[in-house]
């Protein structure tokens, strides 16, 4: 028998068979259960850019996603998700019970957006381009989230393994991943065997994950005047030597390993020595080791600029200090191409018509990536631009409600086998 004979007897096997256990898209994709909710999600697509647009018009500021996250729980409510509920640190949680012992997936999308309270949220529709903060990051994901959930409650495929559909809090920088940490740690700690966050627009897949080490440095010390206080040590300019020696570091290229100052503060007047002056530094790599090298280099940085400060005034009796504090930290590590979460991210792709590049960035897949669990981020689908600025775009296009038919294709085929 050929190979094109066998495939296809297989295929109709299985869509003969709407329970039996299918074990990858392609499989998947060749049942006609699986192949209706597919059909009902892109003619459904208009319901998934109207919750897109509708979730966006509610604020989500960093440590305030809880308005957000009332509309998203009456939306998995409305679905029909069991167990919906909000967990301790304000996540968004609904189930869909699997049939046996199979895996539990997860699959998310972050409710907070990086713009503060009082931002103007409304989101404008020029002939198909949806322009308004956070439209596509993170509320096509939260959309997709919402479309897969419905899609497959609307249908009677039910999955070996248990199905729960998140929308997180605290993704974006001041938030530290902490909704994710706390699924992890605390909610469904030792419970999740597949992690999945739908994170902005196209489609990639981010399998590898980029950490960051962020520290606020601020030098202290007595002050004074410019003119009768010279001669003290000065928070500026020790600052100032911190940022020349750590401008000076040599890092990696592969893995590529990063550093950056990014805000400088301090001062109240021309003629005053300072009292105290601080930095926000930046430190990233996908990889662990070479993060740990570099943080300790910085700090060593740190504390040198410190020492040569105080040196420079050997009359001084005052002498300045330093504090270190942690403005957030994520943990890196990286997967193989070869690891079954990857695999069927990319076979899915694939049979849904494109080659999803692998990538590595900075997502809430860093809380399972670094704990050495499975765990990716997929993109949304369709286009867009200006993530993180006040003129934010996403356009669908002519495909895309191919996000969620990605997104459901995933979760089937890791909640039906292990």
């Amino acid at each position: 028998m050929s190979r094109l004979v066998l495939r296809s007897a297989l295929a109709l096997v299985l869509a003969a068979v709407p329970g039996a256990i299918a074990q990858a898209p392609a499989q998947l994709a060749a049942r006609s259960d699986v192949r209706a909710v597919l059909d009902a999600i892109r003619s459904t697509n208009e319901w998934t850019l109207q919750q897109q647009v509708a979730l966006c018009e509610i604020p989500a500021p960093p440590f305030m996603e809880t308005a957000r996250g009332v509309a998203y729980k009456a939306a998995f409510e409305k679905i029909g998700l069991a167990n919906v509920r909000v967990d301790a640190v304000g996540n968004v949680i609904g189930e869909r019970p699997g049939t046996g012992s199979g895996p539990t997936v997860v699959l998310a999308g972050h409710l907070d957006t990086v713009f503060p309270e009082g931002t103007n949220v409304r989101v404008k529709n020029e002939r198909g381009r949806l322009t308004g903060r956070g439209i596509g990051d993170d509320c096509r994901g939260l959309a997709v989230v919402l479309a897969t959930a419905r899609a497959l409650q609307s249908s009677k495929i039910r999955t070996p393994g248990t199905i729960i559909f998140v929308g997180n809090v605290g993704e974006e920088g001041p938030g530290n991943l902490r909704g994710t940490r706390h699924l992890f740690d605390k909610e469904l700690a030792g419970k999740i065997d597949y992690f999945i966050s739908v994170d902005g627009i196209g489609d990639g897949i981010t399998s590898r994950a980029v950490g960051s080490h962020r520290y606020r440095v601020t030098y202290k010390g007595r002050g004074g005047h410019s003119y009768g206080a010279f001669g003290n040590p000065n928070p500026a300019h020790a600052l100032g030597r911190a940022i020349a020696a750590i401008a000076d570091l040599q890092v990696p290229t592969s893995p590529k390993t990063t550093f950056n100052v990014g805000i400088v503060r301090g001062g109240t007047s021309v003629n005053s020595i300072p009292f105290e002056a601080s930095m926000d530094v930046d430190m990233r790599s996908e990889s662990a080791t070479s993060l740990a090298a570099l943080d300790a280099q910085v700090q060593d940085a740190i504390r040198r600029a410190l020492a040569a400060e105080n040196a420079r005034w050997p009359k001084a009796t005052d002498h300045l200090v330093v504090a270190i504090d942690t403005v957030g930290i994520r943990p890196a590590g990286t997967q193989p191409d070869s690891a079954r979460i990857v695999r069927v991210a990319s076979d899915a792709a694939r049979i849904l018509g494109w080659s999803a590049e692998l990538s590595a960035s900075s997502t809430d897949a860093n809380v399972p990536i670094g704990m050495g669990k499975p765990g990716i981020t997929i993109d949304g689908g369709g286009s867009g631009g200006g993530a993180h600025g006040l003129d934010e775009w996403y356009e669908d296009g002519p495909r895309g409600w191919l996000g969620p038919q990605w997104a459901t294709l995933i979760v089937l085929s890791l909640a039906s086998n292990r």
